[in-house]
């Protein structure tokens, strides 16, 4: 039977998540990324300054990365940091980096399986999960960082197609506290959970959990 990921790889086509216009741009939130390490970007205002103005120029492209980086801005978010012996660090998703309000579309045809209002600072807001089946394979989609009307008139069971409007990227503090940006994720084995599922693991969790939610680009193909 084909893994999740080659069924991914070698689907003809999806539709485009983001229709942003702009160039993309890939942002380093590593180590390797000299500024993380020299400023204090906890204000959400300042870290929101730093992706918009600096980083992504002024706006002139869409930020874009993640997948699997071990991320050192998580150290000034107790959210991330709870557990100080096995702190979560490792980038599950892909976030997609664009001004709030932009428009989120799915990629292929699906169903509501779950939302929420992850209502914690650096969590992930409104959310929304897909449940989605290729070649028999059932998997699911993750949309964090939401506006917060993106959830008004959704219900389990509600289906989309392929290229339907399905959201929008939400502004701070309700998207979490985060500068607006979508955080995508891929799942294959959701278990239990409804409206969350974990969007960093720790070095511990990196095997299994990047097993479970292979790489994004292999749908969005940026």
């Amino acid at each position: 039977m084909k893994s999740l990921s080659d069924i991914l790889q070698q689907h003809h086509k999806f539709a485009e998540v983001i229709r942003n216009p702009l160039p993309f741009k890939k942002l380093d939130f590593s180590r390797s990324n000299p500024d993380l390490l020299q400023r204090d970007l906890s204000k959400t205002s300042v870290f929101t300054d730093y992706v918009f103005e600096e980083m992504l120029d002024h706006s002139t492209y869409t930020g874009i990365g993640g997948y699997g980086e071990k991320r050192v801005i998580y150290r000034q978010l107790a959210h991330f940091s709870k557990q100080e012996e096995n702190p979560r660090c490792i980038h599950l998703g892909i976030d997609i980096w664009a001004p709030a309000g932009e428009n989120i579309f799915t990629p292929l045809d699906g169903k509501v399986h779950s939302f929420a209002f992850n209502d914690h600072v650096g969590d992930y807001g409104p959310t929304i999960i897909l449940e989605h089946e290729l070649e028999g394979v059932k998997f699911h989609t993750l949309y964090g960082h939401l506006s917060l009307d993106s959830l008004t008139y959704l219900y389990t069971g509600k289906k989309f197609l392929a290229g339907d409007r399905i959201a929008a990227i939400g502004n701070h503090p309700e998207n979490g506290d985060w500068p607006p940006h979508l955080h995508f994720q891929v799942i294959s084995d959701i278990k239990n959970y409804k409206g969350d599922y974990p969007g960093v693991c720790s070095l511990k969790e990196k095997e299994y959990f990047l097993f479970v939610c292979p790489d994004p680009n292999l749908i969005l193909r940026i």
